[in-house]
């Protein structure tokens, strides 16, 4: 008895307070045992990351599929870790003996499993190191992509940035470009993903993707950029053209008057070919005028691929019928020339087969018989063609004609000998 109450000083008060410090020890080891299986399961995550960013193969998906059973285990063993933690406050004043001894028992025991777990992570990680090394220049090639993936996805988000200050730019200019507009506008999802990040869709999927995106956002930026220089050239062409066409249809009316001149002075072989001439270049020129109406209607418009392909065609209708209409001014002159004086004409085809003649003989005795025999049918065509004018209006077409088809053989026979030579044939 003492004052008005009674101290119970149990036998065990001090085995208790022992109890008590074991209790903590089993937790503090416990908890160191905790700390390096977290720090452990870490260090294996990353490699197992790396190896998963670029190695599907059979080993690989093992590697990663061992690594999550593994890593179920350990969850299962920390949560028994961290139930056994907080179901016991060992600083509390009334811990008692049982309590202590029930702490300690569940702390050790938890420290056990977290032990064992250490342990199977140990010998994974070792399994894993050994696989790591068997992959080599696999894994090299991984860190290098890993190190490339920060600066790769901000040279797309740059490039995207300016390939939307480009536009913004030509649109100041009161240029659409509603084409280019839409191209980025449809990378749009690439950004979404890229933003999502290679945790979602892997290193060399987001690498790809996002070089993917700076080669088109560069392309829009660049074609953006080019827009003004573009419109000015389209019109550039529409002035030019446009008084080309003028032009032409001018001269397109003159070739009737040439062929007038043809059916009075010469043989009907020497101009029928050329009938339809007048007809044609009218109908071409009124062609050309309307494609170029049209190619200015997609200018206002700013359809640039429409007015680029019409002025295109434009150009070729032209051409067309600048040929036909000077085809017949080049063929009432040298049927001009040719009447008045035809020994010229002959003289240089003649000329042309001696040249040749003497190029198949040099360095021979006698000429090989593929280049003689071209030769010799070139001399018999041009005495042909030369007897061929006959009559109060000889076809001097036919002996223009056959002029310029045997001066065509005998430069094939002359381009064989030099290549044959030159081979060392």
């Amino acid at each position: 008895m003492n004052g008005g109450g009674i101290r119970r000083w149990g036998w065990g008060s001090g085995r208790a307070e022992q109890l008590r410090a074991d209790a903590q020890t089993a937790k503090d080891s416990a908890a160191a045992a905790f700390y390096e299986l977290d720090t452990a399961q870490r260090e294996l995550r990353i490699s197992i990351e790396t190896i998963s960013a670029v190695d599907s193969s059979p080993a690989g998906r093992k590697a990663a599929a061992d690594f999550a059973e593994l890593g179920r285990r350990i969850d299962s063993v920390s949560h028994d870790y961290i139930t056994a933690v907080d179901s016991h406050d060992l600083d509390r004043d009334d811990l008692d003996g049982a309590a202590a001894s029930r702490a300690r028992a569940e702390l050790d025991r938890a420290r056990g499993e977290l032990d064992r777990a250490r342990g199977e992570l140990e010998r994974a990680k070792g399994d894993l190191d050994r696989f790591a090394q068997s992959l080599g220049p696999l894994l090299s090639s991984a860190e290098n992509q890993l190190a490339r993936l920060a600066p790769a996805v901000e040279r797309a988000r740059q490039s995207l940035l300016g390939a939307s200050n480009a536009l913004d730019a030509v649109r100041a200019e009161g240029l659409r470009a509603d084409d280019l507009a839409a191209r980025l506008a449809a990378l749009s999802p690439e950004l979404t993903k890229l933003n999502e990040g290679a945790g979602t869709h892997g290193v060399q999927e987001t690498v790809q993707r996002a070089d993917q995106v700076v080669r088109e956002a560069e392309a829009i930026r660049a074609q953006a950029g080019g827009l003004p220089q573009q419109a000015a050239d389209i019109d550039k062409r529409i002035a030019s053209l446009r008084t080309r066409t003028e032009a032409l249809q001018n001269r397109a009316g003159q070739v009737e008057p040439v062929l007038s001149e043809l059916r009075r002075r010469f043989s009907a072989a020497c101009w029928q070919d050329l009938q339809q001439v007048p007809q044609q270049a009218e109908r071409s020129a009124q062609q050309a005028g309307e494609k170029l109406r049209e190619a200015r209607t997609a200018r206002e418009e700013q359809r640039w691929p429409d007015a680029t392909a019409l002025l295109s065609t434009v150009r070729a209708l032209l051409n067309t019928t600048d040929e036909a209409v000077k085809a017949a001014g080049d063929r009432l002159q040298r049927l001009n020339e040719v009447s008045f004086d035809h020994s010229g004409e002959v003289e240089r085809t003649r000329f042309a087969i001696r040249d040749a003649q003497r190029l198949a003989m040099a360095g021979r005795a006698t000429p090989d018989p593929r280049h003689a025999q071209p030769l010799d049918n070139a001399v018999e065509r041009v005495d042909r063609a030369i007897a061929s004018l006959t009559g109060r209006h000889p076809d001097y077409w036919h002996l223009l004609t056959e002029l310029d088809a045997v001066k065509e053989t005998v430069q094939q026979v002359v381009d064989q000998i030099r290549q044959e030579r030159a081979s060392g044939n």
